[in-house]
């Protein structure tokens, strides 16, 4: 896809009992049971969540009020390292609590499939650590890759880009507004009833769209952006950024998270060739929520200078553009395109059709035939309940997983890639690096992040700088790297490739 890509996924958990000052301690024990190679020690450099893509960096970030009730009483506060609890993976992925959730970022992958992967692959990667977790308390520890608690609070599930700098900032923008505010048709995963809203109950396309209040900010736990305009781009800062996407939900279709990732990609794509969208919504805030509250596609949102649009035509427009000017760059691209494509047609004309591929659609299939059996509304706790169980990740107890089984889900990826995907980082990323230096000569880690291993050897304190290392091209240095047997042979090959400092 020409661009590395990324997924972070902040996992619900449920512990019987736990109050809600235990939960951070609960998520940091699930992260400390993960078993496999790991090395911890987070490195931060270049890391500033206040500093936005506009040019300015804001004095503090927005907070919840609501958080507080997780702080446990008398409890003397825990430094980030201790809170946070990091562990990086011989996949190259990242394990941490975040605000009392378990919290897996992939690797930087290049391949949609890789992505999917290793997507999936956290998922059970999480579960396991649950499970280890659950041996010690002697008491289930259950999780869900969701986004709601159903009680008010949203947690995340970010996408990561790398884009090209000249990209103009508000041109960027107002390009991805439209874009997120309507992408939730085939992207969202399903939802029962609206939160923080005296709305008639109805079954959403999104599970995040009650969570958004405003068009761009670099906030991401309260008063939330459609467009986050956080600035750390991993990368070499004059040539990139890294566009961090909040308003997604959480797939559990594998489809639905390539789909995702590609068409935004493809946007990203359309916007570096010095495309700007000709669409400009008169609220995109008032519009996400409008798009998700109706399952049938035809509400029509409000643009300036025109007559009201639906979220098919807006995606249509984007999808048109992209056919015409990037059809046949590559096999991933093409795949991207087609499957966009039928989508949308299939959305028009039998949305049903797309309950093997969509998680809303798989998800309001399942649900609304009980709901009308029993005779329940969508507020019902017990609906609320079925949604929760579709996004529980064991593949025992998981709604999605039953479906899965019963082979009524369209796969992209198999389990042994998946099972790959677990300790093998991507061939074509540096996080191939990254994994192999957790794998090899985690001993000598001082620090390790996105862009950096601060690392000693014979008494030498050394920084492997991978700001740069973001081309296809890397694939030849991890060639290099992956003939290194010992930590000098290592040194020898970066110090070769003047990425030492």
């Amino acid at each position: 896809m020409h661009r590395l890509f990324g997924i972070e996924t902040e996992y619900g958990i449920v512990v019987e009992g736990l109050s809600a000052g235990d939960w951070i301690n609960e998520s940091i024990a699930v992260v400390r049971s993960h078993a496999g190679p790991a090395v911890s020690g987070w490195n931060y450099r270049g890391e500033d969540p206040r500093r936005d893509m506009r040019g300015f960096t804001v004095e503090h970030l927005s907070t919840n009020p609501d958080d507080a009730q997780f702080d446990a009483p008398g409890t003397p506060p825990m430094s980030r390292e201790e809170e946070r609890s990091d562990r990086v993976l011989a996949n190259g992925a990242r394990l941490y609590n975040d605000h009392g959730h378990p919290e897996y970022a992939t690797p930087e992958c290049r391949s949609l499939r890789d992505l999917v992967a290793h997507d999936k692959a956290g998922e059970r990667i999480v579960f396991a650590a649950a499970q280890r977790r659950a041996q010690q308390r002697g008491q289930a520890v259950t999780i869900y890759k969701n986004n709601t608690d159903f009680h008010g609070a949203s947690y995340g599930t970010h996408e990561g880009y790398l884009v090209r700098r000249d990209v103009p900032t508000d041109v960027l923008i107002q390009a991805l507004l439209p874009f997120f505010a309507t992408r939730q048709i085939y992207a969202g995963a399903g939802k029962s009833d609206v939160e923080n809203d005296s709305a008639v109950p109805v079954f959403q396309l999104s599970q995040r769209a009650d969570f958004f209040s405003v068009e761009a900010s670099v906030d991401t736990l309260h008063n939330r952006p459609l467009v986050n305009t956080r600035d750390e781009p991993h990368a070499t800062p004059r040539h990139y950024r890294r566009l961090h996407v909040i308003c997604g939900d959480a797939n559990m279709s594998e489809y639905a998270t390539a789909l995702k990732v590609g068409t935004t990609s493809l946007v990203l794509s359309l916007l570096e060739e010095g495309w700007s969208s000709p669409i400009k919504l008169l609220d995109p805030v008032r519009a996400v929520k409008q798009v998700s509250r109706d399952i049938t596609l035809k509400q029509r949102v409000e643009r300036q200078g025109g007559s009201p649009v639906t979220a098919l035509e807006i995606q249509r427009l984007y999808l048109q553009e992209a056919e015409k000017r990037l059809c046949g760059r590559d096999e991933e691209t093409d795949w991207t395109l087609a499957e966009w494509a039928s989508t949308l047609e299939a959305l028009e004309t039998d949305p049903l059709s797309l309950a093997d591929r969509l998680d809303w659609v798989a998800k309001f299939k399942l649900l609304d035939a009980f709901r009308a059996e029993e005779g329940l509304s969508w507020n019902d706790p017990y609906m609320q309940s079925l949604d929760l169980a579709y996004h529980n990740i064991d593949p025992e107890q998981g709604l999605y997983y039953g479906l899965e089984q019963a082979g009524e889900m369209r796969r992209l990826v198999t389990d042994a890639r998946i099972q790959a995907a677990m300790s093998c980082p991507p061939a074509d990323t540096r996080a191939f690096i990254r994994g192999l230096f957790v794998e090899r000569f985690g001993q000598a880690v001082r620090s390790i992040g996105w862009n950096g291993i601060a690392f000693q050897h014979n008494g030498e304190d050394l920084l492997f700088d991978m700001n740069p290392l973001v081309e296809e091209n890397v694939s030849v240095l991890n060639e290099e790297l992956a003939a290194a047997e010992t930590l000098e042979d290592f040194v020898a090959v970066i110090r070769h490739s003047d990425e030492v400092v």
